[in-house]
């Protein structure tokens, strides 16, 4: 029967070679058939290789055996035909008592039918239990080539799911970590391999392994599967911490990251470094600079630096691209300090710095003011080999150029131009304008003109800044001119631009050049009622009143019109320069405007009158005052009329004016007041009415210091603060009060002063020695004691003195009130409320 079905099985494999399936020998390595010839074509389809699914059975012959593939239901038919048939197993465990050792020789036979090989049986294996085969009673382990041949031909063609999982169980082998590694490798598809992975972590023999996940993670990213990536990073962190062991992940763990951060995912690639950190695995270097790199990339210089510092507390360094992005982004984003220390460091391992970083080093410490620093790198580029760019030159040209450094600057200028670079539109403006503010005209015209025969067009405040410059500094030849080619060149002067042209025509007296800029200023639509008045006001503070009315009389053929408060400036001018004729329309504009004429107009319009001594003058300043329409010229007026008109004594008079003066705005007004109307009574010869009005004024404490009573030791005057005349009256009023006190109530103080100062010193020494008095002339102070001036205020020439009028003394009383009047003089005034006390003391 052996016989038999060793002829059999010679004439199958002739016939049917088409339906046999090739298998190795892990033995020889020889390719041999296996036939199934008791299978029908179905069973004969479903053979598979020695390690495949099916199992290896032997059909014993009388001296041979031959080796065969065959499912698990051919041993079912084979046993229904041979009852005493036992399937035995290579772990030793056996259908009886027999033992498993096999003795007989297996016949292997090539598709010929050819005798190939003959040995020992190889016995078939225990799915899950066996890692080897028997060869006679050897024990022989499956390759490594042939198991990982197995597990993937498996998970190729079930991909994933229970089906693949239960033929992974059936393995005839038990499968290691090394295994499942080397599938990974081989498994093209994400699926298939995740899907093995998870179906080897629940095996026994499982063991955490650092490339399986590596595998897994790099397969991911390249499917852009970067969910799948942070769900397989999570359960590899909760294998660890549900394992306790130490973690062996490190290459898996930085690779993740590495991953996430390439993909430019900031914030899930930083969770995950903030898990590894805290649970302790080393972070390597290229992980470091991937995060790094993702920072600068998205624009959060700050948050990179935070990573490189915690990158020098694990000892690790950047490499050479992360340099490359780290040094220009933090000098970029002001961080100038860390950059230059990167930038050295860079040096010291090693690493050649490109130009973008000595761009960034330069473009942001030029920026910053540090100008040796930025030329230090400069200089260091250049002995790099490296050749400035276009953008550097202009970048260092703006840095020294804004820094002052003009000269640096220029010479950067004309290197740049050396090396074959063009100055482009700004850089032409810059170098203009800012060596014309620094006042090197002769340096920014000649730029300008390269600039304007390079093709550029001068922008407007091109021409104002050269104008302007030109203007102050006097030269309107070339004001006009560039005013000339900038107006041909059809752009339009600015307001700056006119009102420094004006400036210098006017400061040139060259009124019709002036007049006509400003019309044509008019033209193009500019508001010119400012700049009109500025021109005037400076013909004013020139002291050109004839220009300033003339300039006047065109802006009012022109329609332009001015402000009072120049109306009162070429008024006061007109006075000053006794201009009264042409001084009353001003003063009637003035008022007719709406205008108010206060107290210190109306003073010093009669301070003229005072210093007056040409009749027709007297007549123009007279109409003037009456112009004013201020109720101190109603005041006057009522002083020099009668009582019948009056209707009132003097002093009531008097005492009803001065109730009427708002002394908390007008006090210095009404001191101011006082003594020019004290003055003007003096030389009118009213010494009762300036007596009167003296006495009012100190009742109304507008000289509260003036008189000071020491009891028994001393009394004095003082009338350092006041005119001339008032001064006369204040002395002989205040003198005649003291003679009241030492006559009629027998108080003697121990001395008397009077106060004058240098300039009032000679004209009261005059006035008393007229009258023998006892005071003597010290350098300020005119000084008697009390005794001696009680015997003098005995005397009757005294009374009289004292009680009617000054001895007639007008000569030398004219010519001190003429040169030493103080307070009649309007230049030494101004429009807010003079001080006398001051004034009078300065002069």
């Amino acid at each position: 029967m052996m016989m038999m079905m060793h002829g059999n099985i010679r004439l199958a494999s002739r016939r049917l070679s088409n339906r046999y399936l090739l298998a190795v020998n892990p033995n020889v390595k020889t390719s041999f058939l296996l036939l199934n010839r008791m299978c029908d074509a179905e069973r004969l389809n479903s053979c598979r290789t020695l390690h495949g699914t099916d199992e290896i059975s032997f059909l014993p012959t009388k001296e041979k055996t031959v080796p065969f593939i065959c499912s698990n239901s051919f041993f079912t038919q084979l046993s229904a035909r041979n009852p005493n048939f036992s399937r035995a197993f290579s772990s030793g465990k056996n259908g009886g008592d027999d033992s498993t050792e096999w003795t007989e020789d297996i016949v292997y036979l090539d598709e010929t039918g050819d005798v190939i090989f003959s040995g020992k049986g190889i016995r078939s294996v225990e799915p899950g239990l066996d890692d080897h085969v028997m060869i006679g009673g050897l024990k022989k382990p499956f390759s490594n080539a042939s198991a990982v041949s197995k597990i993937v031909e498996i998970v190729k063609r079930w991909k994933w799911g229970p089906q693949m999982e239960t033929q992974l169980d059936k393995l005839h082998f038990i499968p290691n970590m090394s295994h499942i590694n080397q599938a990974l490798k081989e498994i093209g598809e994400t699926d298939a391999s995740v899907s093995l992975f998870r179906w080897a972590k629940r095996q026994p023999w499982y063991s955490s392994n650092d490339e399986s996940y590596v595998l897994l993670f790099d397969r991911l990213n390249q499917s852009r599967d970067f969910e799948g990536i942070q769900s397989l990073f999570d359960e590899m962190i909760r294998e660890c911490v549900n394992s306790n062991n130490e973690i062996s992940s490190f290459t898996a763990y930085n690779r993740v990251i590495q991953h996430l951060a390439r993909a430019e995912k900031l914030e899930v690639s930083f969770c995950c470094f903030k898990k590894i950190r805290d649970s302790g695995c080393k972070i390597d270097t290229p992980t470091y600079n991937s995060l790094i790199t993702l920072f600068l990339n998205k624009g959060l210089p700050y948050k990179a630096f935070e990573i490189y510092e915690t990158m020098e507390e694990a000892a690790c360094s950047l490499d050479a691209a992360t340099y490359d992005l780290m040094i220009p982004s933090l000098a970029k984003s002001g961080r100038l300090d860390p950059a230059f220390k990167l930038f050295q460091e860079m040096k010291e391992k090693g690493f050649r710095p490109n130009f973008s970083i000595f761009s960034s080093l330069i473009d942001s410490m030029g920026k910053a003011g540090r100008l040796d620093t930025s030329m230090k790198v400069y200089m260091e580029m250049q002995g790099f080999g490296l050749r400035p760019s276009a953008t550097m030159y202009v970048s260092l040209i703006e840095s020294f150029v804004k820094a002052g450094k003009l000269e640096t600057a220029l010479r950067l200028w004309d290197e740049m131009k050396k090396a074959g670079f063009r100055p482009n539109y700004g850089l032409y403006t810059m170098i203009v304008e800012s060596h014309a503010k620094s006042g090197k005209l002769e340096v920014a015209m000649s730029v300008f003109s390269d600039m304007e025969k390079a093709g550029f067009l001068p922008t407007p405040s091109t021409y104002s800044c050269l104008l302007e410059m030109h203007s102050s500094s006097g030269q309107v030849d070339s004001a006009m001119k560039l005013y000339n080619s900038m107006t041909n060149a059809g752009l339009r002067p600015g307001l700056s631009t006119y009102t420094s042209l004006l400036t210098v025509l006017a400061n040139k007296k060259l009124v019709d050049v002036a007049a006509k800029i400003l019309l044509e200023m008019k033209a193009v639509g500019f508001s010119v009622d400012v700049s009109a008045s500025d021109v005037l006001m400076i013909y004013i503070k020139d002291g050109s009143v004839d220009l300033a009315l003339r300039w006047l009389r065109f802006m009012g053929a022109s329609g332009i019109r001015t402000n009072n408060f120049i109306i009162r400036q070429l008024f006061e001018s007109c006075m000053k320069n006794g201009m009264y004729e042409s001084a009353k329309p001003l003063l009637d504009t003035y008022v007719n405007a709406a205008a108010k004429v206060d107290l210190i107009l109306y003073t010093s319009i009669l301070a003229h009158l005072v210093r007056c001594q040409d009749e027709q003058d007297e007549r123009h300043l007279m109409s003037i005052l009456s112009a004013t329409k201020h109720k101190a010229h109603s005041f006057m007026c009522g002083l020099f009329t009668g009582p019948e008109q009056r209707k009132k004594p003097v002093l009531s008079f008097v005492r009803e004016f001065f109730q009427g003066v708002d002394y908390e705005l007008e006090e210095g007004a009404a001191r101011y007041f006082v003594n020019v109307l004290l003055n003007y009574l003096v030389l009118m010869g009213q010494i009762n009415r300036a007596r009167c009005v003296w006495k009012v004024s100190y009742e109304n404490k507008l000289f509260p210091k003036a008189i000071v009573f020491d009891q028994h030791i001393a009394w004095s005057l003082d009338v350092r603060n006041l005119s001339v005349g008032a001064a006369l009256i204040a002395v002989v009023h205040t003198l005649h009060r003291f003679r009241k006190r030492m006559l009629y109530y027998g108080v003697v103080p121990r001395r008397i002063k009077l106060v004058t100062g240098p300039t009032l010193k000679i004209v009261i020494a005059q006035i008393l020695s007229s009258v023998e008095s006892p005071f003597e002339v010290s350098k300020v102070v005119l000084r008697a004691p009390g005794d001696s001036v009680l015997e003098w205020f005995k005397k009757p020439i005294v009374q009289q003195f004292l009680l009617n009028e000054i001895p007639s003394r007008a000569d030398i009383l004219m010519h001190k009130l003429n040169t030493l009047f103080p307070s009649s003089a309007p230049e030494i005034r101004s429009l807010s409320p003079p001080k006398p006390l001051v004034m009078v003391k300065e002069m």
